[in-house]
């Protein structure tokens, strides 16, 4: 795609960026296949063509995109208290994440992130290892060899059994399929939301509207009853909903509300499986693509775990599966940008950005920057070898973001991959399916756009 430089003749105190046209742009949601537009393509031709800082319009919407670790380390450290969450993100997930962390600011914010801070502790997360292990095996024992998958979906299923699992203490074996099917259409709401430039209200009965509240009914039942069941029998069962429960402010020694509970649980329920699904969707697509890796990969897990499953205290002598899984999350990382809004007028780069802006990091664009990163589109796990925060620039790799808000599941997303990873590759082997071009498309995360097809070949002994 190409950009012709937006004229800043007249007003200099602006970065450079593309002319980008609203009716176009609405032109490109309602007919894709005539006039595509594509966002993640948009974003990357434009800080490769624009430089470290780009200007450009949504209509009457100032967008500044940033790309480059300096801006992102002023936005997400050096001045977090000037920047809130987007109030396009605020509109799009409140229906379903009400006030949690992921769309409060503030006094809010600061005090649920303290209450909810404790739960995810390394010595908390160790409990959760023999969950996802047992999860992956149960998955692996469902599949027929040499089977077909939709592996994304499958990473789902799984990831949302681990998610539920960990965070209720409910084993949902029996219910994945429909929770699953609401959970998408929850998250695809969401996109649609988050994505689209004209809105039907939610108001309005459509056959979209009527389903996305249905799916959150129940969603929001479910959760309201496991709380109103827990606090009433006060059990203990050592997962999330547990500690929360019992979470207090050292201070005032206020917990949390039912409705402060629920938002939270909902939060962490919508974000906690699909992330880490898509992370490894792209990992297994990656080292389908690359089998010297892939066999490295085994050699490391055979010389650990000699054939047993991994457990969390051995993920510290497993290196290269978590190189693998972090040069998986540099290409396509899960959340391909950072959004923010400057609550009071702000200077980055040297030029005034006023309040009330969208300000976006662009993570995918920034892992994939050659300034940072030796040949930026070869997958190559070794850039993640020991000493790599030295090598590479804090702010040019954030896969969870960073600062006060970076992603506080992040602990237990990389044990849920590293474990899945190690678990599913001894017993498994993945290859794919050949007549697909796989691209990624930018939605809530970075999902392929129609899926990856791949054959599963279950290996005769584990590797030992």
């Amino acid at each position: 795609m190409e950009f012709r430089p937006d004229d800043r003749a007249c007003k200099p105190e602006r970065p450079p960026g593309p002319r980008i046209n609203l009716l176009l742009a609405i032109i490109a949601q309602m007919l894709p296949r005539i006039f595509p537009f594509d966002p993640l393509v948009f974003g990357l031709n434009v800080a490769r063509q624009f430089g470290d800082i780009a200007h450009y319009h949504v209509g009457p919407l100032h967008v500044y995109q940033l790309n480059h670790p300096d801006f992102a380390r002023q936005i997400l450290v050096e001045q977090p208290e000037k920047f809130h969450k987007p109030r396009l993100l605020k509109r799009a997930f409140r229906p379903f994440a009400g006030e949690g962390l992921l769309t409060s600011d503030g006094v809010l914010w600061k005090q649920q992130r303290k209450l909810m801070q404790p739960a995810f502790h390394h010595t908390q997360l160790a409990t959760y290892g023999t969950v996802m292990v047992g999860y992956a095996l149960h998955m692996i024992d469902s599949f027929e060899n040499e089977k077909v998958l939709e592996i994304n979906a499958e990473m789902a299923k799984l990831t949302l059994g681990v998610v539920v699992k960990s965070l209720f203490g409910a084993d949902v074996t029996r219910e994945a399929e429909e929770v699953g099917r609401r959970m998408i259409a929850v998250l695809d709401a969401a996109n649609q939301r988050l994505n689209s430039i004209l809105r039907i209200p939610s108001w309005v009965p459509t056959s979209r509207n009527l389903r996305e509240k249905r799916a959150l009914a129940r969603l929001d039942g479910m959760l309201h009853t496991l709380i109103a069941t827990r606090r009433a029998s006060r059990e203990n069962l050592d997962d999330l909903l547990s500690v929360l429960l019992t979470a207090t402010d050292e201070e005032s020694g206020a917990q949390m509300s039912d409705r402060q509970l629920r938002d939270e649980m909902m939060t962490l329920f919508l974000a906690g499986h699909e992330t880490t699904a898509t992370a490894l969707t792209w990992t297994w697509y990656l080292l389908s693509q690359h089998p010297e890796i892939e066999e490295r990969l085994l050699g490391e897990l055979h010389q650990v775990l000699r054939g047993r499953t991994p457990t969390a205290a051995d993920l510290t002598n497993l290196p290269y599966t978590e190189m693998v899984v972090r040069e998986a999350m540099r290409l396509y990382p899960p959340a391909p940008g950072l959004a923010r809004e400057p609550i009071e007028d702000v200077k980055i780069g040297g030029y005034n950005v006023p309040k009330g802006s969208l300000v976006t990091i662009n993570t995918y664009a920034l892992q994939r920057d050659p300034r940072f990163f030796d040949e930026p589109e070869r997958f190559n796990p070794e850039r993640f070898a020991g000493g790599w925060e030295e090598r590479i620039p804090r702010y040019a790799y954030l896969p969870f973001g960073g600062g006060p808000r970076v992603c506080i599941g992040n602990g237990f997303a990389m044990m849920e991959a590293r474990l899945i990873l190690a678990t599913v590759a001894q017993r498994c082997q993945l290859s794919l399916e050949p007549g697909q071009e796989v691209l990624p498309i930018q939605l809530v995360t970075l999902r392929p756009r129609n899926g990856v097809r791949m054959k599963l070949k279950v290996r005769e002994h584990a590797i030992s």
